[in-house]
């Protein structure tokens, strides 16, 4: 594993740590002595969910605990259980990424890290939740990765209930269309539009059959997988060397979405994760094959850079620069080649980040709106708690540091170092 400069991680530590600083100074009080986070400060209610509120802060908690060794992340992330707790009866969504889900997943996180036998209850209850609200089919109009079936099936999984996983992923095989490549699905209920990627779309669908098949045994739902994802890997529009497809067909809200994006939610960055667990569920080379094909695209697409409004207008975990380098570190991992496209992307962290007594913080970007500036937000996706766990596992393994993180999200393969 190639070692980064010390002076380099060393600034991006600090970084890092005045970005968690702001991220504390944010939290709110909540009954009971928790603490919980709205999506920016000046919202007046507390999200509770893994994509942009209190759940998805928890696990840089949990990454800022271990990498620094000091306890008081950990004292903060048992507060956070305490706000989840409960949210858990509260919330009226039982997904991976906006709901129940996530929440168990979190709070088990808690109790696994922290041994708070509170925190472990109340994931059980909020399984027990999401299992009372399934209709047979689904939860709701969502039916992908991050607000559907695919999600909870993975986070079933994750926490340990192998049931309800499988019955989260079958209604997969009766509504699978054939195409002439493969099968995809319809991520919502009357939208002709069919979406190809990881966090709406067909391949996020894959990750969560071949995840839970391999996990439970159904060969069944294996095969589904690999033929949703021949169908992706059938609209690729830059082979043989790289890998992009774009991002529905038709072109789903052509107004507001662009066709081709680079990043985790619709574009190389995160198929190259769903080739990454196809590789390891296969053991088929093909899929090691494409995902060194989807970071080719990335490395060459432009970006970090920003030469024109909407090519590349986030620094966040699910749309932006810090999903990539998520990317990149598992690159430098499992292949010692990422390093160099690594520091490009923490540089262009770096230079967007807003420094100040308050500490760090990060705009994204809306070039459609005047002011273009957006306020700064808290959450996972597209806040300090995505950047700043990444900007974490960076130092750690620029110093030749474990690669793992200190809770990892079931939808990202675990680095598997080359032989």
């Amino acid at each position: 594993m190639t070692a980064v400069d010390g002076t380099v991680v060393d600034e991006v530590e600090e970084l890092a740590a005045d970005g968690l600083r702001w991220l504390l100074a944010a939290a709110r009080e909540t009954e009971g002595g928790g603490l919980g986070w709205a999506r920016t400060p000046s919202d007046d209610e507390l999200d509770p969910a893994f994509y942009s509120g209190t759940a998805g802060v928890v696990p840089v908690l949990l990454e800022a605990r271990r990498h620094f060794g000091v306890d008081s992340y950990g004292d903060t992330a048992l507060r956070a259980a305490r706000s989840l707790a409960a949210a858990v009866d509260a919330v009226d969504d039982d997904s991976l990424y906006f709901g129940r889900t996530g929440i168990a997943l979190a709070l088990r996180a808690v109790d696994d890290e922290l041994g708070d036998s509170a925190a472990g209850a109340a994931a059980d209850r909020a399984l027990q939740v999401v299992r009372s609200r399934f209709d047979g089919t689904r939860w709701g109009a969502l039916f992908e990765l991050m607000g559907g079936n695919a999600g909870i099936g993975l986070g079933a999984s994750a926490l340990g209930d192998a049931e309800l996983a499988v019955l989260a992923l079958e209604p997969y095989l009766g509504t699978a269309e054939q195409t002439a490549t493969g099968v995809q699905w319809a991520h919502r209920p009357d939208v002709e539009s069919r979406l190809h990627h990881i966090s709406h779309g067909t391949l996020g669908i894959v990750a969560a059959l071949a995840e839970v098949g391999r996990a439970a045994g159904r060969a069944d739902l294996v095969e589904l997988a690999l033929a949703g994802a021949a169908d992706v890997v059938a609209r690729d529009e830059a082979g043989p060397d790289g890998f992009l497809v774009p991002h529905s067909d038709p072109h789903y809200r052509p107004d507001v979405v662009q066709r081709i994006s680079y990043g985790w939610c619709h574009g190389p960055a995160g198929d190259a994760q769903v080739f990454r667990l196809l590789r390891d569920v296969t053991a088929d080379p093909a899929w090691a094959s494409l995902a060194d094909r989807c970071w080719h695209t990335v490395v060459d697409s432009g970006i970090p850079a920003r030469p024109r409004p909407g090519f590349w207008d986030n620094n966040g975990r699910c749309c932006g620069t810090a999903g990539v380098l998520a990317l990149a570190c598992d690159r430098m991992a499992e292949q010692d080649d990422g390093a160099g496209f690594a520091q490009v992307l923490v540089a262009d962290i770096v230079a967007r980040a807003t420094r100040d007594s308050d500490g760090t913080r990060w705009s994204n970007v809306e070039h459609r709106a005047t002011p273009s500036a957006l306020e700064p937000r808290t959450g996972w996706a597209m806040g300090n708690a995505g950047i700043v766990r990444e900007l974490l596992r960076f130092v750690r393994i620029g110093r030749g540091g474990d690669p793992a993180y200190a809770f990892r999200w079931p939808d990202q393969p675990a680095v598997r170092p080359a032989a």
